[in-house]
């Protein structure tokens, strides 16, 4: 066997393997014996079936499954002894003068076209200057969070007719040109919250509305967000933006929350009993809850600042053409090379990120040891139980139950990129210059959100 590798640029090539009938021949003869001694074919004892006859029966297929193992094999060897840095993984080219008679032909040679991974050093330095926003937690926004609780544990009512605050619960009925029920169309039941609706004009149309009351009505104003629209008619995303009706909407009922009693019942249902004594406290644990999670945004920025910084002065080629072609070959489901353009931006982004990521763990030494997995992962448990008010100080128990979420192979891998995500975020704080610069909840927002 010969295996060669033609670089036709810096970030793709050719890899060619040449087998000869030498290199499979010792493997197929056994596969046919093995065959031979299973075949019961009438009128033949077992195991003395001409050999001649198990080659017609299955001699091609074995030809053809051993040297596809062979290929497997001695590419997966190549590629780790020459230490190839591969993008994705070696696709066949197969032109029309190389297709392969495999009843006849006892030498061939196949042929791969492969992605180069671009070559790039990632220096952490001063020369990356970030801000990182100090979010301030306001009083309105604790104000808000507590409403918002209250609501959450508040009990249900159905008022006759709506106020501003309340849900509508009704269904939605596609109309066609004519403005009649389109039969066939589009029916579904759900909710319309009445402060979510972007239209003004409808929204003060559904104030005072009643059971029985119809709205005709455009879908897409009901809520700003797509998957909220999408939801209200019972389609996907990508259905909903081909959806150029209007629908007439009928209240069934109207949904009215009571907010519950800012008292001890409430302070322990939310972080469980005697935890929080009094409403001064209360506020002050909600201030605190939300300036961890205030946090978390701000790091969310951050990181979305280094990768827009970093991508942008490492200017990373990648093997465009060769990757979309791997994407529609390796997919699990068809995939059609017009999608693959559409998405393949977002994709090719992700991809460079990934591998700045992957250079920047390589070359700070960044592990994750076993021993910090469950540490962290306990960790995660004892906040989860907190929060459902069911503290447990049983360390033993609380290893064990982390080493049982570890052994699913899922929940260890999302655990060790979160752990991977913390280190790196750690290392980018203290690596690059830093302005630290105060802002407000709703400025930060508008930022974030590209928001006016």
């Amino acid at each position: 066997m010969n295996i060669t590798k033609e670089k036709i640029d810096h970030l793709n090539a050719v890899i060619k393997v040449q087998v000869n009938q030498t290199d499979y021949q010792e493997k197929v003869d056994k596969v046919l014996k093995e065959h031979r001694n299973k075949a019961n074919i009438p009128g033949f004892r077992k195991g003395h079936v001409p050999m001649g006859m198990i080659k017609k029966m299955v001699g091609t297929n074995v030809i053809v499954d051993e040297i596809n193992k062979l290929l497997s094999d001695s590419l997966q060897k190549y590629i780790t002894d020459e230490k190839l840095d591969l993008l994705g993984s070696p696709l066949p080219k197969i032109e029309d003068k190389d297709k392969i008679d495999w009843e006849t032909q006892t030498d061939f040679e196949f042929t791969y076209e492969v992605g180069l991974a671009p070559q790039f050093d990632v220096d952490l330095d001063a020369k990356y200057k970030l801000e990182y926003y100090k979010i301030k937690v306001a009083d309105k926004d604790v104000q808000k969070y507590i409403n918002d609780v209250a609501k959450r544990y508040g009990k249900m009512s159905n008022p006759e007719v709506a106020q501003e605050d309340d849900m509508l619960f009704g269904k939605f009925e596609e109309l066609d040109g004519m403005g009649n029920i389109k039969e066939g169309g589009i029916s579904h039941s759900s909710v319309i919250i009445i402060k979510a609706v972007t239209d003004s004009k409808l929204q003060k149309s559904l104030i005072g509305a009643k059971a029985n009351d119809t709205f005709d009505l455009d879908p897409k104003k009901v809520s700003e967000y797509e998957s909220d629209q999408a939801a209200a008619l019972g389609v996907d995303a990508a259905t909903l933006k081909n959806i150029i009706s209007k629908f007439r909407y009928t209240v069934e009922k109207i949904n009215k929350i009571i907010p519950a009693e800012i008292n001890q019942e409430l302070f322990d249902k939310v972080y469980g009993p005697k935890v929080v004594k009094d409403e001064t406290e209360f506020r002050a644990k909600v201030a605190e809850e939300l300036g961890k999670g205030l946090s978390i945004d701000a790091d969310r920025k951050f990181k979305a600042d280094i990768q827009e910084k970093i991508l942008e002065k490492l200017k990373i080629e990648l093997p465009n053409e060769f990757l979309k072609r791997w994407i529609v070959a390796s997919n699990e489901k068809p995939i059609s090379k017009e999608q693959v353009e559409t998405e393949y931006n977002e994709y090719a982004k992700s991809l460079k990120w990934q591998l700045v990521e992957n250079k920047i763990i390589k070359s700070n030494d960044i592990k994750v040891l076993p021993d910090e997995v469950v540490a962290y992962t306990k960790d995660l448990l004892a906040q989860q139980m907190a929060s459902m008010g069911m503290p447990n100080n049983n360390d033993e128990e609380l290893t064990d139950t982390a080493n049982r979420v570890l052994q699913n192979e899922q929940e260890a891998r999302n655990i060790y990129m979160m752990m991977y995500d913390n280190k790196l975020l750690n290392l980018y704080k203290k690596s690059l210059k830093l302005k630290e610069k105060e802002i407000s909840y709703e400025d930060f927002v508008k930022l974030a959100y590209n928001k006016k």
